[in-house]
């Protein structure tokens, strides 16, 4: 690679990042490698959602300085946490950093369609992935303050963001006359009386954050890879597990804009939901299979309603990060229209009663656990697990 002239590096655009630009860089056919490095790598290049280095915070001079020191310490620990995962064959390998991105491992491999996530044995597959990656022992804050903080952070700069050009404008007038913070407060409420419990969370387990390995296509078990740390954290167990149920509606594979289709009708279905949390509970809790059906049916149910109470938060949570999106970043996608439509409704299946609604219509809560709904109940001593802790 150092010997490289310019007119030989090859350099193509990897399309699917929503927060950064990648990009595949290789080695032509007729340039050996040198020792062990490899053919090809990936560069990530951060986009501005993660720098944060815009988006009119406004504030003090101190301020700004604080907040991009907290912006330079997130990148440090994103880069630690990228390494740690690597050395426990969790992630690709991480090559180098640098301040506006880093080089990692070019995994053969594709990333999964949409549809693909409902199959049984990729959906058994990925509940398994999570529950591995929700087992780990980071060396981070485990105080859940991520997701709220996030939130916060994110709507301070969306009643301040101004738009230019019309159509946006008329969209965040539209998001914005739901009091934002009255409904965060409702949410905030919800979800402090819903047990969950802290594990290192994903927070962004999309398809396009799981790759298909190359030459495992057909095999039994272990096809799968987790990629793209870049929001993962301390969190609460309901909001990764009710955020991968979310993503089940979006396609972002489109090449015309808004460069996404969503359905609420693709929102698993209960049926869909329990076969996941039951392989996800087999994979996080080896005892869990020696209980008694009535017990393990307990213990399902539970978290269902708190699954899907926390994907009320997967909704606020990205219509949030949408808006700030369609202010500062260079990607080609259609934000606004996301965050707008904010995922707003639910599929009604014939196991479903009519969605509970927190406040706006974007923000519903698909009751596919309390048929009495909206008298959404959970305990709040939840079914203990074996060796649960």
């Amino acid at each position: 690679w150092r010997a490289l002239r310019e007119d030989q590096f090859l350099i193509a655009v990897v399309r699917g990042g929503l927060s950064n630009m990648l990009y595949r860089c290789s080695l032509p056919d007729s340039v050996p490698t040198v020792g062990s490095e490899p053919r090809r790598v990936l560069l990530r290049l951060y986009g501005a959602i993660l720098q944060m280095r815009s988006c009119g915070r406004g504030g003090s001079r101190q301020a700004q300085s604080e907040s991009d020191s907290q912006d330079a310490e997130a990148m440090v620990l994103e880069s630690v946490m990228f390494a740690i995962l690597a050395e426990r064959s969790l992630g690709p390998k991480l090559y180098g950093i640098f301040p506006q991105g880093r080089l990692e491992q070019f995994i053969p491999s594709r990333r999964l369609e949409t549809e693909e996530l409902s199959l049984p044995a990729v959906s058994a597959e990925i509940a398994e992935k999570m529950a591995r990656f929700h087992g780990m022992k980071m060396p981070f804050n485990k105080e859940p303050k991520w997701l709220f903080g996030t939130m916060d952070k994110y709507l301070n700069q969306v009643l301040r963001i101004q738009f230019t050009e019309e159509s946006q404008v008329k969209k965040l007038n539209q998001v914005l006359g739901y009091n934002l913070p009255v409904e965060l407060g409702n949410l905030r409420a919800l979800l402090e009386s819903t047990p969950s419990p802290v594990v290192f969370c994903h927070n962004d387990c999309q398809e396009g954050n799981v790759l298909l390995l190359e030459g495992r296509e057909n095999a039994e078990g272990q096809r799968l890879m987790l990629i793209d740390f870049e929001y993962s954290s301390y969190n609460y167990r309901g909001f990764d597990l009710g955020n991968h149920f979310c993503e089940w509606m979006y396609d972002y594979n489109h090449d015309r804009p808004p460069f996404f289709r969503a359905s609420s009708r693709h929102y698993p279905t209960r049926k869909q939901q329990l076969h996941f949390l039951s392989s996800y509970l087999a994979a996080s809790h080896p005892g869990f299979a020696n209980l008694s059906p009535e017990d393990q049916a307990a213990i399902k149910e539970e978290m269902l309603v708190e699954v899907n109470r926390f994907a009320l938060a997967s909704h606020f949570f990205w219509a949030l990060w949408s808006i700030v999106q369609a202010k500062i970043s260079s990607i080609e996608f259609g934000y606004m229209v996301r965050g707008a439509w904010g995922g707003g409704g639910r599929k009604l299946g014939e196991d479903r009663a009519e969605p509970w609604g927190l406040g706006p219509a974007w923000l519903r809560l698909p009751a596919v656990v309390c048929r009495a709904a909206p008298s959404l109940s959970v305990s709040p001593h939840p079914q203990p697990l074996p060796n649960s802790k």
